[in-house]
């Protein structure tokens, strides 16, 4: 934890009180919950979305917080860059910038249109290329920047029918390994967060009553309580090396909530204060097992 980044005093979890983050795809699911927590923080947003930016800030401005609402589509380099040119230019800085935009063209490999695969890869790899490669400089000359990108179990592992996705989302990982070395010496902390929710891009993929227990919200929620943020399964968003498929211990009883959802709730926020350069894969551990 850096001089600018504490304990917020009141719940135990990590403050980020003043600073700048850019969240792409934040108009709905985790980019959302990941723009609706670093606000909780005291932290100014820029809510990237081609649609519901503006619903987001309009709920982070009601809530007491600061943001704008950004339309860029970030797999356009130029576009991309200027996003981040107009972030510094209307708060001096940025210091968090989480990669999380993504689309879907699922199909198997011998059926995919190859328009389809380049169109994903230019939104998940690329699209967070050009948005690191923007912040990057800025990260260097303040000796501070925190970068998340939002990779997948169906990079880590593999998933019918998504070759596309999974190899942006597996290149994300490569990327990340790279860019936390070249960081490390200049304060710029990266890493990568493969959670299990629920969003619209799970719609129809997955049962009701999953989709109910897999909210965005777990994965980056509002401040938790104390000893919900710091409850035992947490180890594996802390963990000092490069970890994958990391086992959560089994709940003590019933009553006990599903393995890794603590885990889950505080991943995105633990991992940008971390010092270490860890993925979370937090669909090695089933919450249904």
């Amino acid at each position: 934890m850096q001089d600018n980044e504490s304990a917020d005093g009141t719940d135990g979890t990590v403050g980020f009180a003043g600073q700048v983050a850019v969240v792409t795809g934040a108009g709905g699911g985790l980019g959302r919950a990941h723009a609706l927590a670093l606000a909780a923080r005291g932290v100014k947003v820029v809510v990237n979305d081609l649609g519901n930016a503006a619903d987001v800030v309009e709920e982070i401005i009601a809530a007491g917080g600061e943001a704008v609402a950004d339309t860029s589509d970030i797999a356009d380099r130029a576009v991309a860059t200027t996003m981040i040119e107009d972030t510094v230019a209307r708060w001096g800085r940025i210091d968090i910038l989480i990669n999380n935009a993504g689309i879907l063209r699922d199909r198997s490999f011998a059926k995919m249109d190859l328009d389809d695969f380049d169109k994903v890869i230019d939104v998940h790899l690329n699209g967070s290329v050009n948005c690191t490669k923007a912040a990057w400089p800025y990260m260097v000359k303040q000796g501070y920047g925190r970068i998340l990108m939002t990779t997948s179990a169906s990079g880590i592992y593999g998933n019918f029918g998504q070759a596309n996705y999974g190899a942006a989302k597996s290149a994300l990982v490569g990327l990340m390994n790279v860019l936390a070395i070249e960081g490390e010496r200049k304060g710029i902390r990266v890493n990568a967060l493969a959670p299990t929710a629920a969003t619209q891009m799970t719609d129809g993929l997955i049962s009701e009553d999953a989709a109910a227990r897999l909210g965005p919200d777990t994965v980056a929620p509002a401040p938790p309580p104390v000893e919900v943020a710091y409850s035992r399964p947490l180890y594996c968003t802390l963990a000092p090396t490069f970890s994958v498929g990391a086992a959560l211990p089994e709940p003590p009883d019933e009553a006990a909530e599903p393995p890794g959802s603590a885990a889950i709730a505080c991943a995105s926020i633990q991992a940008l204060s971390s010092s270490a350069f860890t993925i979370f894969p937090m669909i090695a551990t089933s919450p249904f097992d």
